[in-house]
């Protein structure tokens, strides 16, 4: 992969859909179950997600940036970016795994239309990190589920 020329400071995020989950909590118990199972298996206990197109601004993405999760139309959770691994599938088919903390942190709820693939997301545009006790965190998920279904979150 070719190196990405960046401004030191200039942190870039991505978002993308998290197409199959409702919750936050239905998301960490995912995150959790493939952890589990990598290292039953005996392989590194990563969490990762793989993805068709390759970034190709690595430098900003791995300077802080993050992966937003949009869940059930709104981003709701967050995960850091550790690494970008492009590789070539046994189809041929060139795919990048992105490599993620696999501690999820809670954001304001932020609406966003459907799309496919990821897209880059400015700090700017970001929301901002929700404590634990803080706004639609503290809420049961059932509850913010139907809040965000009636647009109120």
């Amino acid at each position: 992969m070719r190196a990405v020329a960046y401004e030191q400071g200039m942190t870039l995020h991505l978002v993308k859909l998290c197409v199959g989950v409702s919750t936050i909590e239905e998301l960490q118990d995912w995150v959790n179950y493939r952890l589990a199972e990598k290292l039953r298996l005996g392989e590194a206990p990563e969490s990762k997600h793989t993805t068709r197109m390759v970034p190709k601004r690595v430098g900003e993405l791995l300077d802080g940036g993050s992966l937003y999760w949009v869940i059930k139309g709104n981003v709701q959770v967050r995960q850091r970016l550790i690494a970008i691994r492009p590789f070539t599938d046994k189809e041929g088919i060139h795919r990048c795994d992105l490599v993620l903390e696999p501690r999820l942190v809670p954001t304001q709820w932020q609406p966003r239309r459907a799309f496919q693939g990821w897209r880059y997301l400015k700090p700017e545009e970001a929301p901002a990190d929700l404590g634990s006790d803080e706004g639609a965190a503290a809420l049961p998920p059932e509850l913010r589920l139907e809040l965000a279904e009636l647009g109120l979150l």
